[in-house]
Formats: structure tokens, C-alpha cells, sequence
């Protein structure tokens, strides 16, 4: 269920004057030469934050919401929550929020009693992508200014959010990853420090990032960076959102973090060669929705130097002894390779073409996504946590 709250001024509502007459129009910001909604105050059981406008000379309120996607994790949650900061230099509100994967215990329950404020509840299993996005959309309509993702397993150190949030507060980056600086962490195996930097070299190379610890969960975002983030991944959002954003040229900081040890094993993965299958299938996926006119050109490249290979014992035979009756076979298998060449190529092209399409998909999205901020449209499967903080 959502949570009653006023509903926002329709587009160039104009002034009421004391008299009753119409005031003037409402004015706009203009984002790319189209009108964007006027901003709005919307509350959902507590105070949303007006967007930061640099125009105006009195500083608005920064609201921060730490969002924490869960499947059955009564146990480790309120180990989790404790560790978490409720004040923060520089921001005037920290919220929590808890995204329900379709959890079968107690996780709902056990966080309205360690005071979370907001609960987005999933019917069923979506998985942790489908979750995150969940909870990035709730933390926009909950009005907020920034938002940190942090694992309910009690994984990444609660005491270090500010540090995590200090390059967004200063203006300095719109995205900021935690480096969770794999080498030291005592229960990851030798196989998969080595596997986990091999993956995030890749992931470097392919999103143009300097990021070192590229599957780390530990992330924040401004408002801007969440309204144009959208994951379609259904395994894990870390490396899409990080080649989305390289794409997209958002300005990505990092900082080094602190770890807890561990409190049980990953649910993403049962071993390290399923990981190692898993990702590397979603690092090709995601590299082949953003960059398809490589991807497939390369393919088509390696495919027609094996077509030439196939053709070489007749080109030598024909060449150097005149013969051009034999290797049929030969004959046949290049040419279905180069059929197959040129097919790949074509395929690039049309990729390329609706790679074009995906972004400008996406900023329709990210409109829509602006102008249902406007509206104050509820956000999907919200529940309200605890009531205020004693």
C-alpha cells in the first residue's frame, strides 16, 4: 500500500492573489530546451526535500536514504542497521529503507523494529537487480537528495556512509563506488581475489572507469545520476550500472572502505566457477547492448580470417600448382563462413541502430521518471516502516 501524501501542482499552475484573481505563471527549469514540471514537496509519512537548485541564495535541505535490498535476512539485518549513521555532517535528514525480495521470514517485521522508516515490499523473488531499482525508484519519490545502496549481510562497514557520500556532498561526483580492496579480505579465497580483479580489469576496459573494485555493492548516487540510472540486468546491477554510467560519462569517484567479516555465504553464486560463468555472460551481454557495432564487427572479423583459412589449401593449390579442380570441401566451408562473416556485420549495423533507439528509450524514461516526481506518484509496493525516531 502507498503512503497518503499531497499530490503536486499541475504543469504552469499560476498564483493565487488574495483577491482570487490568477497570479502569475509558475516558473519552470528548462532541462535540453523542454520544460521540466515544477518541483514539488511531497510527503509520504515524512518531509520530502526540494531538488538543489543552485539559483537560490538559501541552502535546501540534503535528505539521504541508505536502501537495503533483502531475502531473508532477520538474522543479519539489525547487526546491519546498528552500524549505519542516523546524523551526518552536512546532511539534515538520513532515512532507511529496506526493499522485501520476497522474503519467507521475518525481515519485514524485524525492520520496522529496528526503526526503518521505509519498506518496499516485493510479492515475490525478483532477484537483487530488480530489487535495487526498486529501491532507487522509492528513494527518488521519497524526495531523495542522494542515495547509498549498502548489503543486509553486514558486509561493508556502516561507518564508512559519510565517507562514501563526502565526494557527492562536495559536489565532486555523481556516482561513488567503495573499494573494498579485495587483496585484504581475509575470506575471499586466493581463486577468487585473483578471478575478481581479472573481472574488474575487463570491466575498466569496457566502461572507460578507473574503478578498482567493480562488483562492489557499496555505492551512492545524487539525485541526477538515480533519474537516468535504469538496470535491466536480472543477475546483478554492479556491472551494468558501472558500463552505463562510463557510457554515459557520469562523473564516478571511488574511496576505499572497510569490511566486516563474513556473516555467511553468497546467494548470487554456489561457486566460484558458476560466478565466473555468470558474470562474464553479463559483462558480453551488457558490452553488447552499448557498444553492438564492435561486438559483432569483431565477430565478423575472427569468423572471415577462418573463412580465408578454409580457403587457403585451394588458393595455394591453385596459385603455386595451377589447380583449381580440387578441395571442394574446402571451397564449401569458406564460403559458409563468409556468408556467415557478412551476416555478423550486418548484424553490428542494425545493433548499432537500435542502440540509438535504447538511448533515446532511456531518456524518455528518465522523463517520465521526472515528471511522475512532479505529479508525486507514489512509489510501487511501499509500505511505511516505524513512525518517527524517538
Amino acid at each position: 500500500m502507498g503512503c497518503p501524501g499531497a499530490r503536486g501542482v499541475p504543469f504552469f499552475a499560476p498564483d493565487a492573489t488574495s483577491d482570487g484573481r490568477e497570479g502569475p505563471r509558475r516558473k519552470t527549469q528548462q532541462t535540453e530546451g523542454h520544460p521540466i514540471l515544477p518541483q514539488t514537496t511531497k510527503r509520504t509519512g515524512h518531509p520530502s526535500s526540494p531538488r538543489r537548485d543552485p539559483g537560490y541564495p538559501d541552502r535546501p535541505t540534503m535528505k539521504l536514504i541508505i536502501q537495503i535490498p533483502c531475502l531473508n535476512e532477520e538474522a543479519t539485518l539489525p547487526q546491519t542497521i546498528a552500524a549505519l549513521p542516523r546524523a551526518i555532517a552536512g546532511v539534515d535528514e538520513v532515512e532507511l529503507l529496506v526493499i522485501d525480495d520476497g522474503s519467507t521470514d521475518r525481515t519485514v517485521e524485524v525492520a520496522r523494529e529496528c526503526g526503518v522508516e521505509h519498506i518496499v515490499r516485493l510479492t515475490n523473488n525478483r532477484g537483487l537487480a530488480a530489487a535495487f531499482q526498486a529501491g532507487l525508484d522509492a528513494c527518488l519519490k521519497l524526495g531523495a537528495d542522494a542515495i547509498v545502496n549498502t548489503d543486509a549481510d553486514n558486509q561493508y562497514s556502516g561507518a564508512d556512509v559519510p565517507k562514501l557520500v563526502a565526494p557527492i556532498l562536495a559536489g565532486e561526483a555523481d556516482m561513488v563506488v567503495g573499494d573494498r580492496r579485495i587483496a585484504t579480505i581475509e575470506h575471499f579465497s586466493g581463486a577468487k581475489k585473483t578471478l575478481q580483479r581479472a573481472g574488474s580489469w575487463v570491466v575498466r576496459r569496457l566502461s572507460g572507469t578507473a574503478i578498482a573494485d567493480t562488483t562492489s555493492g557499496f555505492r551512492a548516487y545524487n539525485r541526477e545520476a538515480a533519474l537516468s540510472l535504469l538496470v535491466t540486468d536480472s543477475f546483478t546491477y554492479t556491472l551494468e550500472s558501472l558500463i552505463q554510467a562510463g557510457k554515459m560519462l557520469v562523473a564516478i569517484d571511488q574511496v576505499e572502505v572497510a569490511t566486516n567479516p563474513q556473516t555467511r555465504e553468497s546467494r548470487l553464486f554456489g561457486s566460484t566457477g558458476a560466478y565466473v560463468r555468470r558474470n562474464a555472460l553479463s559483462i558480453l551481454r551488457i558490452y553488447a547492448r552499448y557498444e553492438p557495432l564492435r561486438v559483432f564487427a569483431l565477430a565478423g572479423a575472427v569468423v572471415a580470417v577462418l573463412a580465408l583459412g578454409a580457403w587457403m589449401p585451394f588458393l595455394i593449390d591453385w596459385i603455386f600448382n595451377g589447380d583449381s579442380s580440387g578441395h571442394i570441401q574446402s571451397l564449401i566451408l569458406g564460403a559458409v563462413l563468409f556468408i556467415a562473416a557478412l551476416q555478423l556485420f550486418a548484424l553490428g549495423v542494425i545493433g548499432d541502430l537500435l542502440a540509438g533507439q535504447r538511448v533515446m528509450t532511456q531518456r524518455v524514461f528518465e522523463r517520465v521518471r521526472r515528471v511522475e516526481l512532479s505529479l508525486g506518484v507514489e512509489p510501487s509496493h511501499y509500505e511505511p516502516g516505524a513512525r518517527e525516531r524517538r
